[in-house]
């Protein structure tokens, strides 16, 4: 599991993590990435638990999401299986699990007070807290995508499935964009990731 690891998590949280993997009996695959998520966690036919990652995040955002996983197997194994996957029970573990991680020798002191923020009612996606998020791009490859809130109203732009969008009006937690092949009105997160069209 050290091997797997050592290329995506940092050093001085790689002992910590490793001992909670250890502790559940967890594995860790890094997958190629996935638009729709930056990880998951699952029960295999065979019983054992496995945790999947993206390969493409960056070492704050790839521990952030590891250990979102691991709460939501301990959240499970202590409060049965019955539970809502990002309930109360759920972000209780998470805020216990990620605790231990939220200090200068493993983050940078001007991510810690908004994650600190964060973790005082942590979200289903780190991606939905806007600012966080975007503090976290930074530490991103660079590539050639923006945010939806970050371009002009009535800008076209594309998403990674090819389709083509025209940027509306903002509402209180989401962007208005249309759908240019079929008229339909969509409602975005302001994080979302596009390519801007050029005219």
């Amino acid at each position: 599991m050290e091997k797997t690891l050592k290329p995506f998590v940092q050093d001085k949280a790689l002992t910590q993590v490793l001992e909670l993997l250890k502790y559940d009996n967890l594995t860790v695959k890094v997958k190629n990435e996935r638009k729709t998520r930056h990880g998951d966690y699952r029960q295999l036919p065979n019983g054992r638990h496995e945790i999947t990652v993206n390969s493409n995040l960056n070492s704050y955002r790839f521990l952030i999401t590891l250990i979102h996983e691991i709460a939501h197997f301990e959240a499970y194994n202590s409060y049965g299986k019955t539970i809502k996957p990002h309930g109360k029970e759920w972000k209780y573990t998470f805020q216990r699990l990620m605790l231990p991680f939220l200090n200068p020798t493993i983050f940078p002191k001007d991510l810690l007070p908004l994650l600190a923020n964060h973790f005082k009612n942590p979200k289903a996606s780190s991606d939905t807290d806007t600012k966080l998020s975007l503090a976290l791009k930074l530490f991103d490859e660079p590539n050639n995508k923006t945010f939806v809130f970050e371009i002009p109203l009535g800008t076209y732009f594309k998403l990674y499935n090819g389709k083509i969008f025209k940027k509306g009006n903002s509402r209180v937690k989401r962007i208005e964009c249309v759908e240019i092949s079929t008229g339909k009105l969509y409602l975005f997160n302001p994080n979302a990731e596009v390519e801007l069209l050029k005219d």
